[in-house]
């Protein structure tokens, strides 16, 4: 299994024509993200309402953590998770709405995002989806350009500087270095310089 997530780097890092540094891809959406996943003001929802086509559409939430939706009126969708939501919106009593069945997913999560920075092929802003690890980023981000540190990386998590050392996590050593991340955790790859 190690051996083909090291392939798929190696891949994502020459890109699909086999260049290296061709033009980065566009960051992805995370559509089908699990029901697990917390809201957060500003994500974007995706609300199917099973043969209610009037409820079902994309709604953004907005700012102060709510959204509108007709029939329904004001929704309060941050700090739910995609699963507390679709029960939320279930159990909201209308004459219109009787035994609803609800699915959401989260096409654009814009509340909670990392950052990749330094010697890797794309680096820059990306969505924050649930249990993404260090290595998962880097994989995004991917791979890494000519002359990266890669046993030299570091997480920055608001001030605290969190070392990773990928030569050894690939080989399958220290992988508690392999942390999860969390909301606004940077990830810097230097140079050999």
């Amino acid at each position: 299994m190690l051996s083909r997530l090291i392939a798929g780097l190696t891949f994502a890092a020459l890109g699909a024509s086999g260049q290296v540094g061709t033009a980065p891809a566009p960051c992805p959406d995370v559509t089908g993200t699990t029901s697990g996943y917390v809201i957060g003001p500003l994500d974007v929802l995706t609300v199917q309402v099973w043969d209610n086509e009037k409820l079902s559409r994309t709604y953004s939430v907005r700012p102060d953590g709510m959204f509108s939706m007709p029939l329904a009126g004001e929704i309060v969708a941050a700090g739910l998770t995609v699963a507390k939501l679709e029960q939320s919106i279930t159990a909201k009593p209308s004459e219109f709405m009787i035994n609803p069945i609800v699915t959401i997913e989260v096409p654009r999560a814009n509340s909670k995002n990392y950052y990749v920075e330094g010697e890797v092929m794309r680096p820059g802003q990306f969505p924050l989806i649930q249990n993404l690890t260090v290595f998962d980023a880097l994989s995004a981000a991917g791979g890494f350009r000519e002359f990266a540190r890669k046993n030299k990386i570091y997480i920055l998590r608001g001030s605290q500087p969190i070392r990773f050392n990928y030569d050894e996590v690939s080989r399958g050593k220290r992988m508690e270095q392999n942390i999860p991340l969390q909301n606004g955790d940077h990830i810097i790859v230097p140079d050999r310089n």
